[in-house]
């Protein structure tokens, strides 16, 4: 084995991360408990690394479990569980070494195993992990989870308590980055044996081995975590107490925060009528790099929005540049395409600017819009059904839904109904395909533009918008051919690896599944006194390093 690092996939993240914590101060000492207090914004729907797929529920869990590899302030996957690794020289094959010293809460050492009992389970068709496909990097993996192959198939394997050894299907650039991913972190089989859906969220059994440990957990109100004793870290991490708040309304969230009663408000719960005001006079508020994408998703296997023309009317018919200026307010660009700005092909170029706009204009395109729209068999919006756009309950995205909802009734003559759902509910119902039109977001999981296009592969779990050739392949040609493209570029490298996913995303643009609208942006707020926290581009924040220095 010869070690060395990736170089181009770290390069590429050091340069999207962002680390935001400024200049660590000398701490004033303990004569106050150091208690940092953050709006998570809603109950997250679940806190198990393999079960998650949400934002609010990985930071919870970043703060809580810890990966073979951490994301450091650099924006670089450095060694956290595993204190070093080895790469074979075609890439593929990876063996990671368990630091001496990692424990799980409760004193047992993490083992190798643990993360091959994890990684597994991810993968395990009975427990339908929506990000089992983050794992088909691995040699079996994708061919356990459809059922074509066993457990010990899958190319991970504990050659002893502390080496974890790891057989990729062809040589994945971003490999390490991905170990930090909350899919990949550890846990412990007779800990989930116990209660396998609600494990984690149990504070009587659940253990952890990140910097700290839930010693709360209060439906719809509040998490608390407490420093982890047994973390190998343990003496750098300076907080005693941290509170996850989950108001919902942003409008509290704010005036909590002013009141001092909140530390941070983080990317997304800063109330978007504010932010002007906010910008010119709290010095603690910023807006930060988002790697991410706002957008509506339709449902393509039911009427009227199975039929493109209809998603390309819709789709038409938004001015993108007045509900970034108008509505949103904090600083998002206008989204002409799925993959955001700030990713990277092998050259070097910028992804987005090199795949274009597809035709899609900043501003409305009425002409076209209703082109389209006669096209489908509704000239001016006549007999045209009447839908509904699902969001998750928040001011934003009401406000968002409240714009696109009068766009589309003043460019193409046709009405829509709005319904909004509590967090945990609207995520079953556009997993299961439970509507017409919803809005989604995807944040990237890593700096590469496979995170936004393995998202619609027909076997990724996250692919809500029912766009699987395996239920219905003639309705659905385009998506096996989608699936080839993607599937070549994991084995492929170069130039040749950049044509396949230009190729895949414009496919995806051609079939209009979903309707773009902004990239993000993270318009925040973090106290003064809040210090050494760390938050990266894909929204990530991390707090084993932070302090309140008031």
């Amino acid at each position: 084995m010869k070690k060395r690092f990736m170089m181009l996939g770290i390069l590429i993240l050091s340069l999207l991360m962002v680390a935001c914590g400024g200049k660590k101060e000398a701490s004033t000492g303990k004569d106050t408990e150091q208690v940092l207090v953050f709006n998570l914004g809603a109950e997250p729907k679940t806190v198990d690394p393999q079960l998650n797929s949400a934002t609010d529920g990985g930071i919870v869990i970043n703060n809580t479990f810890e990966g073979l590899m951490r994301m450091n302030n650099e924006g670089m996957p450095v060694p956290a569980t595993a204190e070093s690794y080895e790469v074979s020289e075609d890439g593929k094959v990876y063996t990671f070494h368990i630091r001496e010293g990692a424990k799980w809460s409760d004193g047992q050492p993490v083992k190798a195993g643990d993360f091959e009992y994890a990684w597994k389970r991810a993968l395990d068709p009975a427990v339908a992990s929506e990000y089992s496909f983050q794992l088909y990097y691995i040699q079996g993996a994708q061919e356990y989870f459809e059922g074509n192959a066993s457990a010990d198939d899958v190319a991970v394997k504990s050659i002893d308590d502390k080496t974890l050894e790891v057989t990729l299907v062809g040589p994945t650039p971003y490999f390490l980055a991905l170990t930090t991913f909350y899919t990949y972190m550890p846990v412990r089989e007779d800990v989930v044996t116990q209660k396998p859906e609600g494990w984690a969220k149990d504070t009587t059994i659940a253990v952890s081995n990140g910097p700290f440990v839930i010693s709360e957990y209060s439906p719809s109100d509040k998490i608390i975590l407490l420093p982890n004793e047994n973390y190998w870290n343990r003496e750098n991490v300076k907080l005693d107490k941290i509170i996850f708040e989950e108001i919902v309304d942003n409008t509290t969230a704010l005036t909590a925060y002013e009141n001092g009663e909140l530390d941070i408000l983080r990317d997304g719960e800063v109330p978007q009528q504010d932010i002007p005001r906010l910008q010119l006079e709290d010095p603690t508020f910023s807006i930060a790099p988002f790697l991410g994408t706002y957008y509506y998703i339709f449902n393509v296997d039911k009427e009227p929005t199975d039929d493109v023309n209809v998603r390309k009317a819709l789709t038409y018919a938004i001015d993108r540049k007045a509900i970034t200026e108008q509505v949103a307010k904090g600083g998002q660009l206008p989204a002409t395409g799925f993959v955001p700005n700030g990713l990277f092909d092998s050259e070097g170029r910028d992804f987005r600017a090199t795949a274009g706009d597809f035709d899609i204009s900043v501003t409305a395109d009425i002409e076209k819009a209703k082109e389209y729209l006669a096209k489908a068999g509704y000239p001016n919006g006549e007999g045209f059904p009447k839908l509904t756009v699902v969001y998750n309950t928040s001011e934003g995205h009401k406000a968002i839904a409240e714009a696109v909802q009068e766009m589309w009734k003043k460019n193409l003559g046709i009405d829509v109904e709005l319904m909004n759902q509590e967090w945990a509910v609207f995520q079953d119902t556009r997993h299961v395909g439970n509507f017409e039109i919803a809005r989604a977001g995807w944040i990237g999981d890593y700096a590469d533009p496979m995170t936004f296009l393995d998202l619609w592969t027909s076997y990724s779990g996250n692919n809500d918008a029912q766009w699987k050739w395996t239920t219905n392949e003639k309705k659905f040609a385009s998506n096996k051919k989608y699936d080839a493209l993607i599937e070549k570029s994991k084995v492929t490298q170069g130039t040749e690896r950049d044509a396949l996913l230009y190729e895949a995303e414009k496919i995806l643009m051609d079939e209009m599944i979903t309707m773009p609208i902004y990239y993000y942006t993270g318009p925040m707020m973090v106290q003064e006194y809040v210090k050494g926290w760390e938050r990266d581009i894909l929204g990530t924040w991390y707090f084993g390093n932070a302090e309140m220095v008031k």
